[in-house]
C-alpha cells in the first residue's frame, strides 16, 4: 500500500528520505548549505532548482529550512507484513494509535517508536490523519525506520494480532491498573488513543490490561505522544533492567 507522493521538508527529513532515495526533486532556498545533502543529491543526480524562501513557504509553511523535496510515496505495510516483522523477536512491539489527528503527535511518536526499537506502528485508513509532510517533518527522518501499517478495523487487526499471541495494552485515565503494575514481557500491542476521546470502546474491550500513567501532580493528563514516549521508555526499563 502507498500514500500519494507529497513534499517533504527540513534537513533532517530530506537527509533521510536521500539515504533511502526516495527524493525526485528537491527545491533549495539561496543560501541554504548543507554538505551532506549536496554530496547525496550530485550522487543521485536529483535534479535540483534554487528558489526563494517565499516559494518554499507557499509549498509547505515557513518551517521549510531552506529545503522542500518531492518524494516518492512511503511504502505502508500490511498487517500480516508487520506480524512477519515482528516474528523473530520474543518480545516484538507494535504501537496502535486509536484515532490520533494531531499530525505533531504522530510526528513525535513515530520518533519515539523508532527511538526504542518498535516493530511498527498500526493507523486506521478513516478518521485518523495520515503520513502527511507536517508528520514526516516532526518525524525528523525516523519515518524512514518504522513501518506502518494502515488497517480499516482496528478490532479486527487486534484480533489477528491476538492470534499470534500478542497481548494488547491500552492507556486510559480511568478503570485502569498503575501501568507499573504490568509484566510487559510479552509480545505486545500498544495502544495509545485520540487526543479528546482517548481508546474506544471496542478497542477498550479487546484490550488485556487498561493502565494508566501515575502523576503526582497538579496536572493529570498528557497528550498522545508524550504518554507514548512514558510508555516505551517504561517497556524497554521492564524488559531490559539494569
Amino acid at each position: 500500500m502507498k500514500n500519494t507522493p507529497q513534499y517533504l521538508y527540513g534537513r533532517n527529513s530530506v537527509l533521510e528520505a536521500l539515504r533511502f532515495q526516495r527524493v525526485i526533486k528537491v527545491f533549495l532556498a539561496p543560501n541554504f548549505s548543507d554538505r551532506d545533502i549536496q554530496a547525496l543529491l550530485v550522487s543521485q543526480n536529483i535534479l535540483t532548482e534554487r528558489m526563494e524562501n517565499e516559494f518554499l513557504t507557499r509549498l509547505v509553511g515557513p518551517k521549510h529550512q531552506g529545503i522542500v523535496a518531492t518524494v516518492k510515496a512511503v511504502d505502508l505495510v500490511s498487517l500480516a507484513d508487520l506480524i512477519k516483522d515482528g516474528a523473530n523477536n520474543p518480545w516484538p512491539l507494535v504501537v496502535m494509535l486509536d484515532g490520533l489527528e494531531d499530525p505533531l503527535n504522530f510526528g513525535a511518536i513515530i520518533r519515539h517508536a523508532a527511538a526504542f526499537a518498535a516493530t511498527g506502528i498500526i493507523i486506521k485508513k478513516d478518521r485518523q490523519v495520515g503520513v502527511t509532510p507536517a508528520v514526516a517533518k516532526v518525524a525528523s527522518g525516523a519515518l524512514e525506520h518504522v513501518a506502518i501499517a494502515q488497517v480499516t478495523n482496528l478490532s479486527q487487526a487486534i484480533h489477528s494480532l491476538k492470534e499470534k499471541g500478542y497481548w494488547v495494552v491500552s492507556t486510559a485515565l480511568e478503570g485502569a491498573i498503575d501501568y507499573r503494575e504490568f509484566d510487559y514481557r510479552r509480545p505486545l500491542v500498544l495502544v495509545i488513543g485520540s487526543e479528546g476521546n482517548g481508546v474506544s470502546r471496542l478497542v477498550r474491550d479487546n484490550s488485556d490490561a487498561i493502565v494508566k500513567i501515575a502523576m503526582p501532580g497538579e496536572v493529570n493528563s498528557l497528550n498522545a505522544s508524550a504518554a507514548a514516549a512514558i510508555m516505551l521508555a517504561h517497556i524497554h526499563a521492564n524488559r531490559f533492567p539494569l
